[in-house]
């Protein structure tokens, strides 16, 4: 149908209007959520800044703080393998890809078709006709609400990267302390052999001395319980072990039937300094905390979409057609019929269900708003649990040397005794053992020290780059 001339002037005074309005905005001015931050590191000597995530900053290859090639090797293979990255890849592709259709809607649609009859009956002769319309139609974004839509679109594009740069961590995290498991259950294996080694002497020699008829069958039973009890001790370690390479195994994205990391008896604990002061500026990459504030801003752009619902919304139509019997009368301009439309729509009586999606997009808004400052809050006890716990494990270690130390000495005294023919092989058994058990405790804090290490990059959102430097512990 042709425009009125009439109402051409009209249509064109109410283009640029709409143009205008569409620079209104129907969302509440975004401010980032306030988080009661302390003044300082209950445990650490950094200095607390307000949270404002930066998760995009360049965190480093932490892992190498740990200078061991294989974890390095490893670490590497997590972006391209690990299949919980992947799909935060995915997800992350998908929500970019949901941003660009929500901007596509802001542009106008254009639309092509065509037809083409044969009619005829008895008696009649047959006749043809053809038909070809372009069409278009646009919805002038008047109050905002296919602006905010993109915007919060764009949140959730920004929500979807932070939660890859989580999955990133978490799995190059987790890597490294089912790693560090299945050295130190390599190292805690071969100090278990050398008591299990002790045991079977132990129970030749008192077999010796029981068909001598020195010794009652008593010790001989106890003396094979003794042994019974550490080589069961070396399976409970072979599955520890085991478990925790199936474990580095899945999050490579390996099958754990052919993967396996190569027994290393001289592989040393080696752990990095943490800088004199930590900068809780790192504290702004954790992508949980980024995660969070965007999911704030686009709630905050979702109370705008669903107060656009109380205004009216506008729309332009236009098409040009042609209709003819021939394909060639197509393309006369006689034949040419155009159109151009407006269009208005407004919500008259809806009982309320506009207000309560705007009363739902405010809630939704406190939601987020609570859930990032506590997402701030718990980052802050994370990082101070860490520190804490690094600080109580350096100390043990200290100690745990010291009774190492000392068991050494006894065991090589008592060895000595024993080679003078002072003492029975059951001290010597005892003595080897306790050795055995301090060595075995050094070992676990000097390897629980690495896990914290790991636990306190995670709590930062990543390493420190170049402050830390390494300390190898032997």
């Amino acid at each position: 149908m042709k425009l009125l001339p009439a109402s051409r002037p009209l249509l064109l005074a109410l283009v640029p209007a709409l143009l205008l309005a569409g620079c209104a905005n129907l969302a509440p001015n975004y401010e980032v959520p306030s988080v009661d931050t302390p003044a300082s590191f209950k445990e650490g000597n950094g200095v607390w800044v307000q949270a404002a995530p930066a998760d995009t900053l360049e965190r480093g290859p932490w892992w190498e703080l740990f200078d061991d090639p294989l974890l390095n090797a490893l670490a590497a293979q997590v972006d391209v393998t690990n299949q919980n990255v992947a799909a935060a890849i995915a997800a992350y592709e998908e929500a970019r890809a949901l941003t660009r259709e929500q901007r596509a809607a802001m542009f106008p649609q254009v639309t092509l078709d065509g037809s083409a009859n044969r009619t005829g009956a008895e008696n009649r002769s047959t006749t043809r006709s053809y038909r070809v319309n372009l069409g278009a139609s646009w919805e002038p974004d008047v109050f905002g609400r296919l602006r905010l839509t993109v915007d919060r679109a764009r949140y959730g594009e920004q929500v979807a990267e932070a939660d890859l740069a989580a999955a990133r961590l978490a799995a190059r995290g987790e890597l490294a302390s089912n790693y560090f498991t299945v050295r130190q259950a390599d190292l805690f294996y071969a100090l278990q052999k050398d008591v299990v080694a002790g045991y079977q002497r132990s129970v030749q020699i008192t077999r010796n001395r029981y068909d001598a008829g020195v010794v009652a069958r008593t010790d001989v039973l106890q003396a094979e319980s003794q042994l019974a009890n550490a080589q069961a001790d070396l399976l409970s370690l072979e599955r520890t072990r085991q478990t925790s390479e199936h474990a580095v195994a899945v999050l490579v994205g390996r099958a754990p039937a052919d993967f396996s990391i190569p027994v290393d008896l001289k592989w040393t604990v080696s752990i990095p300094r943490l800088p004199a002061e930590v900068p809780s500026t790192l504290l702004q990459r954790r992508p949980d905390i980024a995660a969070a504030e965007r999911q704030v801003a686009q709630a905050n752009a979702a109370i705008g979409v669903a107060r656009a619902g109380y205004f009216p919304s506008f729309g332009l139509t236009g098409s040009i057609s042609s209709v003819g019997t021939t394909i060639g009368d197509l393309f006369k301009a006689s034949n040419l019929v155009w159109a151009l439309g407006l269009t208005a729509t407004q919500m008259v009586f809806d009982a309320g269900a506009t207000t309560a999606r705007v009363d739902q997009s405010r809630a939704a808004l406190g939601q987020a708003a609570a859930h990032y400052r506590q997402t701030a809050l718990t980052a802050f006890q994370n990082v101070e649990d860490q520190l804490i716990a690094l600080r109580v494990l350096e100390e043990q270690q200290v100690l745990r040397a010291e009774a190492s130390r000392a068991a050494d000495l006894v065991e090589r005294q008592i060895l000595n005794r024993y080679e003078a023919g002072q003492v029975n092989y059951t001290e010597v058994i005892t003595a080897q053992q306790n050795a055995a058990t301090a060595r075995r405790a050094l070992v676990q804090a000097q390897v629980d020290r690495q896990v914290t290490i790991v636990a306190l990059i995670q709590a930062l959102g990543g390493g420190w780059g170049g402050l830390g430097t390494t300390q190898a512990v032997r």
